[in-house]
């Protein structure tokens, strides 16, 4: 057994299938069959049922998925802690949406830093699915994020709420218009936008990120949007960004994701402090800004 066939197995429980597994691992398919197999001999028993459908587990890969789990986390505890200089203690990694980077983390990271300058910070952007598989196989300490997905291993907890608000650069132009860019925020967003706008036809252009939304508004110096009050408040103040008129206004949920089991003080320190920098996120009020 060796730690690539550990990360395999739990590419493959991940993505439910051994292809999936193999462009996750940048590998070819044969290799991730090659090492379940092997994995299989090793512990004597059939992890895998394979079928047309993908690979679902057995009920002994069922059992051995949480040792598999551990295994890769004291591992990568390991490597993280001999390679710490000694001027750290411990090391914590932290992945987030982008719109959670963008004017929130990094506050949020210097707050920590400033707590705690004895441990090392390993920050990484990236979307739901991938930081869920990090999460489950370890290799992520804490996610935050929008719609995460439920692990019996995985706490989730709701830190606060985002306020999605209507922006133009154009306060008196009318909307809906051939400016306006879908932001595919999250199932929640487009079941609350459908509802609003039943007869609002497709956009011009859509995208998934709503970094990439307003980056587009801000190079061509027109459209709009939804996007975050918190994030869109010094282009609201600066007068580059506007509400639209009697517009309505989504919430959408921003989550903790972190390992439920993982007693390390250190984690447990950090978890403590985003808890209450999400709290101090959650009375701070943007109201002036929305008007």
């Amino acid at each position: 057994m060796d730690i690539d066939q550990i990360r395999t197995f739990l590419s493959v429980a991940a993505n439910g299938s051994f292809l999936e597994a193999a462009n996750r691992l940048y590998v070819t398919q044969s290799t991730v069959s090659t090492r379940i197999q092997r994995l299989e001999a090793y512990l004597g028993v059939t992890l895998f049922l394979r079928n047309r459908a993908g690979a679902s587990l057995t009920q002994p890969g069922q059992r051995f998925l949480r040792h598999a789990k551990a295994l890769l986390l004291t591992l990568e505890q390991a490597r993280h802690d001999i390679g710490l200089p000694s001027r750290f203690r411990d090391s914590v990694s932290i992945g987030a949406r982008i719109a959670l980077c963008e004017g929130l983390l990094p506050d949020w990271i210097g707050a920590i830093r400033r707590q705690m300058p004895d441990v090392s910070i390993r920050t990484d952007i990236g979307f739901e699915e991938d930081l869920m598989r990090s999460l489950i196989s370890g290799a992520l300490d804490i996610g935050l994020m929008y719609t995460p997905q439920h692990s019996p291993g995985l706490l989730v907890e709701h830190i606060f709420d985002e306020t999605l608000l209507l922006l133009s650069t154009d306060p008196d132009r009318p909307w809906p218009n051939d400016d306006y860019i879908y932001v595919d925020w999250a199932p929640g967003f487009y079941a609350q936008h459908s509802n609003a706008f039943p007869n609002l036809e497709r956009s011009a252009q859509v995208v998934n990120i709503g970094w990439m939304a307003l980056q587009l508004i801000l190079a061509q110096n027109s459209g709009s949007c939804f996007l975050p009050i918190r994030l869109a408040a010094p282009l609201l103040q600066s007068g580059r960004l506007h509400p639209v008129a009697d517009s309505p206004r989504f919430t959408l949920p921003a989550y903790m994701v972190s390992g439920r089991d993982n007693d390390s003080p250190v984690l447990q320190q950090v978890l403590a402090e985003l808890r209450g920098l999400a709290a101090a996120e959650r009375q701070r009020d943007y109201s002036t800004l929305a008007a």
